[in-house]
This record gives structure tokens, C-alpha cells and sequence, in this order.
């Protein structure tokens, strides 16, 4: 028996200067949703686009009242805030989320509702013949299995925007307030049942990526830090190590020193020179992660908003 009896489904899309997909994209969701019979909501969340995104976004919700809603953020906050508002202003017993870019076709949706309705809680995606550059690939490759480890939920595929919840899923998510969130990993730590579907991945053929290298890098490392203080752990371990093969190296100079005498020591004074420095700069990387978690903690307890949200168009009379 379904989980969920003719539940409402909520796409949620975040976009930021999409305005040469955003046309197609609408099209194809409501094309895709319409023949689901299931009542539903297509919220598009403008993060502070700089383009015609905006217009394009309200101009649709005029033409498709109830269907197209429009939730536009006063600046540009980030994929994961965007679609965090998204999940505030939804109402379906279904949230499907979806990038804008048309890279992970609408036409999936049907698929990842069905397996919600099969009673999953989380429904994640694995994107078949990807798409996307080898460094994307690589660094796709380990944070998968870093997040397998940290949380113990075997997904394979973490990067995929392209997943739907269960609304307590959403509900749960919306009280947690911390500022640096992965969704997908947080949504995981709610869930009961969680499952995988494979899905299509169409190359980007309008607009570019909103992620460079330094973004990408930057992704990985708020990924790390936001999930786990494992990194902390190893400093530790990896400290202790040091500790003792620098003792090690010690009593063998002494040793040596004692054999060969006194002019066999100066000899090596550049390669201890060598060896000290790789143990200041192991020292900076140290404190540097330490103030990465501080500065985490000190953001959190501003307990500043995520967003700001501008206006909202299409729920009818509401502000």
C-alpha cells in the first residue's frame, strides 16, 4: 500500500542567471507534471540573478497562476540558501528539487515520485554517462565516499541536484538553522528509507557553469567541514605521528652523531632546516581548519537569516 495517497508534489528550482534554459525548462516541467494527475507547485527561487532571469520567472507565473510561483532573494546567497527558501514557501507532501541548467532531464520527475511513493523517505539520483569535465568526475568521486563514511548511508551519487523528499523530511530540515548546509547529507541524517534511481545527464548547451575551479574547491571544503570534525580527529593522529618520527629522528642524529662525531651533524643542518619548515607549514594548515570550525560556530551563533527574501509572485493575494 502507498506510503502516500494522492499526495501534492512541489518542484523546487533554484536559478541564477539561467535566462537562455529558463523558457525550455518551464515548459518541459509543466508538459511533465500535467500528466502526473497529481496536484502540484512549480517554485523557481531567483537568487539575485543578473540577467533577465527574474522577468522571465514572474512573466510565467502570470501566464500559469497556481501552477508557476516565483520566489526572488534581494542578492545572490548561494545554491543550497536558494533552494532552502524554496523549501519554506513550498507546501506539496513531495519536494522534488532541480537545477536549472537541463542538464538532469524534467522527465525524471515521474520516477523519483514514484519511488517516494513505494515509501521511501529520500530518493537520491545517479547520473548515467555524465556529462561533465574529469576534475568535476574526480572530486565528485571523493566526497561520495567521505560522505558514505561520515554518515554510513551508502548514496552514490551526493552531487546530483536532481532528488525528492518526503515533506517530514522538509519540515525537519527547515528547523535546523545552521548556516553551512548540505541538504542532501542533512536530509539523510532525518531519513528512514533512502533509495537510488539512475537518471539521465544531457550535456549544458546553454549558459555557463556557475561553478569554477576555486567554487568547485571551495564546495568540496565546506562539504568536509560542515558534515564532520573528523578532520580534527586526523590533525590528532596525524600530530601524535609527527610527534614520534620527529623523536625517532632525534635519538638517530644523536646516534649518529655519537659514531661519526660532530662535523657528520653539520652536515645535515639544510635538510633539518627542510624538515622544520614542512612542520611549521603543517602547523598553519592545522590552525587554519580550526579556524575554519571556529568561524562556524561564531556565524551560527549570530543565528543571522540565510536569505532575504524580496517579494513572491503567484500565491494569489498573499505578500
Amino acid at each position: 500500500m502507498p506510503l502516500i495517497e494522492k499526495p501534492s508534489v512541489s518542484v523546487v528550482i533554484p536559478v541564477y542567471n539561467e535566462e537562455e534554459n529558463l523558457t525550455e525548462l518551464m515548459t518541459r516541467c509543466l508538459s511533465v507534471l500535467r500528466t502526473m494527475d497529481l496536484p502540484f507547485e512549480l517554485i523557481l527561487v531567483d537568487d539575485g540573478s543578473r540577467d533577465r532571469s527574474a522577468r522571465i520567472i514572474e512573466d510565467s507565473a502570470t501566464a500559469n497562476p497556481g501552477d508557476v510561483k516565483g520566489v526572488f532573494l534581494n542578492r545572490n546567497y548561494g545554491q543550497h540558501a536558494a533552494v532552502m527558501a524554496g523549501f519554506g514557501a513550498s507546501k506539496g507532501g513531495i519536494v522534488v528539487t532541480l537545477d536549472a541548467d537541463l542538464q538532469n532531464p524534467p522527465e525524471e520527475i515521474p520516477a523519483l515520485v514514484a519511488a517516494v511513493l513505494d515509501g521511501h523517505d529520500v530518493v537520491g539520483t545517479v547520473r548515467k554517462n555524465r556529462q561533465d569535465s574529469a576534475f568535476r568526475k574526480a572530486s565528485s568521486f571523493m566526497v561520495n565516499k567521505g560522505v558514505q563514511k561520515a554518515t554510513g548511508v551508502m548514496m552514490n551519487d551526493y552531487g546530483c541536484m536532481l532528488r525528492a523528499y518526503r515533506r517530514p523530511i522538509i519540515d525537519a530540515i527547515l528547523l535546523c538553522h545552521e548556516r553551512s548546509t548540505f541538504i542532501p547529507v542533512l536530509a539523510n541524517s532525518f531519513a528512514r528509507n533512502t533509495t537510488e534511481i539512475p537518471v539521465r545527464h544531457d550535456e549544458r548547451k546553454k549558459g555557463e557553469s556557475k561553478y569554477s575551479f576555486l567554487k568547485l574547491l571551495s564546495l568540496q571544503y565546506d562539504l568536509l567541514t560542515c558534515m564532520t570534525t573528523f578532520p580534527l580527529r586526523l590533525l590528532s593522529l596525524i600530530g601524535g605521528a609527527v610527534s614520534l618520527a620527529g623523536m625517532g629522528f632525534g635519538f638517530v642524529l644523536l646516534v649518529m652523531r655519537l659514531i661519526f662525531g660532530a662535523a657528520w651533524a653539520a652536515d645535515g643542518v639544510f635538510t633539518l632546516f627542510a624538515i622544520l619548515f614542512v612542520f611549521i607549514g603543517g602547523q598553519f594548515l592545522a590552525l587554519g581548519l580550526l579556524g575554519e570550525y571556529i568561524g562556524r560556530i561564531y556565524t551560527d551563533v549570530r543565528a543571522r537569516p540565510r536569505y532575504f527574501v524580496d517579494r513572491r509572485v503567484g500565491w494569489g493575494d498573499s505578500p
